[in-house]
């Protein structure tokens, strides 16, 4: 790729190599920049608390006894005409579990069948 040319990830997976902003237009829609360069931080502290809006004051009582509990920071807000938006809360109380790998078979360890062969000379064919 030449220096004075720069690359842009479309949002359907192309890929756009342009000098110029063109790769900002794409099927009409100005693109918006999804990376700014700038971590993150973790949702429900004091730099990016968690936001949600519940319908009656009963509801903001509970969803703050729910953070206050955890020690999590947030802002709730009270609009009885929009529906209920609890999506940082949920979140916050059912995080992302990591998945276990299993470890793969060397092809010169043990055949894990039981068979005593190399795994490259049994199963691994």
């Amino acid at each position: 790729m030449p220096v004075n040319k720069r690359q842009t990830t479309l949002t359907a997976g192309f890929v756009c190599y342009a000098a110029d902003e063109s790769c900002n237009n794409f099927n009409g829609e100005t693109m918006k920049k999804l990376f700014n360069g700038q971590k993150t931080e973790k949702l429900g502290t004091e730099k990016n608390p968690a936001v949600v809006n519940v319908q009656t004051e009963e509801r903001v009582k509970e969803v703050a006894s729910i953070f206050e509990e955890k020690g999590w920071k947030y802002t709730i807000g009270l609009e009885p005409d929009k529906p209920e938006d609890i999506t940082d809360l949920e979140i916050l109380l059912n995080p992302l579990k990591s998945k276990i790998v299993e470890k793969k078979v060397g092809r010169n360890e043990p055949c894990p069948c039981g068979s005593g062969n190399k795994y490259k000379k049994c199963c691994g064919k």
